[in-house]
């Protein structure tokens, strides 16, 4: 018994609404865990990188996504290059149009900038969710659909709406504990396939300790 071949963009050949995201082309200052997938019924899974919004490579901030995510349609990811500077009487960026509105153009070091945007591993994240820049989600965590992420997700965790709020804990702190310490998205392919059984029930979960 073998698992799906982690290489190949499309792990079904005659579904061509799901691929492993890792497969696309390089793209700069992204970095996507392999076995993570994205769905889309509606276009073309290899359109992923068009759900990352505003992402500027002179800015440098990065959108990392781990290991064996499952990422739905719709999901868009705001990066960086979306804010405005806050701090004057308005926020409205008048330097983009010129005409000599650019003497006030602002320098990279007073953009509003909230760093890196990471998802860690074997997160699910439902349909039409968008996740603002800066954000960090943590392992195991669940975004429930429609769902706007403005803030730091905890591991194992469920959140939802808008703005996205806990929902509840996945499973006991010494449960999330020992998961995280796991780590079992860090396995061989043949201990993931001697283990699957274990990884997808509530008896597997029972055997932890």
């Amino acid at each position: 018994m073998t698992g799906p071949d982690k290489k190949k963009l499309y792990p079904k050949e005659n579904i061509k609404t799901i691929c492993f995201i890792s497969n696309l082309p390089k793209r700069p200052n992204v970095e996507i865990g392999e076995y993570t997938y994205y769905n889309d019924n509606k276009k073309s899974p290899e359109k992923f990188y068009d759900n990352i919004e505003h992402h500027y490579e002179f800015l440098g901030d990065k959108l990392i996504i781990g290991k064996f995510c499952a990422i739905a349609e719709g999901v868009r990811f705001i990066m960086n290059g979306a804010n405005h500077r806050m701090e004057g009487i308005t926020t409205y960026p008048f330097n983009i149009f010129g005409g000599g509105w650019e003497k006030v153009t602002p320098t990279i070091e007073e953009l509003p900038f909230k760093g890196d945007t990471v998802v860690g591993n074997d997160v699910w994240i439902g349909q039409n969710v968008t996740i603002m820049p800066g954000v960090k989600v943590g392992d195991g965590a669940i975004i429930a659909a429609n769902s706007t992420v403005v803030k730091n997700v905890e591991p194992y965790t469920i959140y939802g709406g808008n703005p996205a709020k806990f929902i509840k804990k996945r499973f006991s702190d010494e449960k999330i504990e020992l998961l995280l310490e796991l780590k079992w998205w860090n396995w061989d392919e043949e201990k993931i396939i001697d283990n699957l059984e274990m990884l997808t029930s509530e008896f597997g979960l029972a055997q932890l300790k």
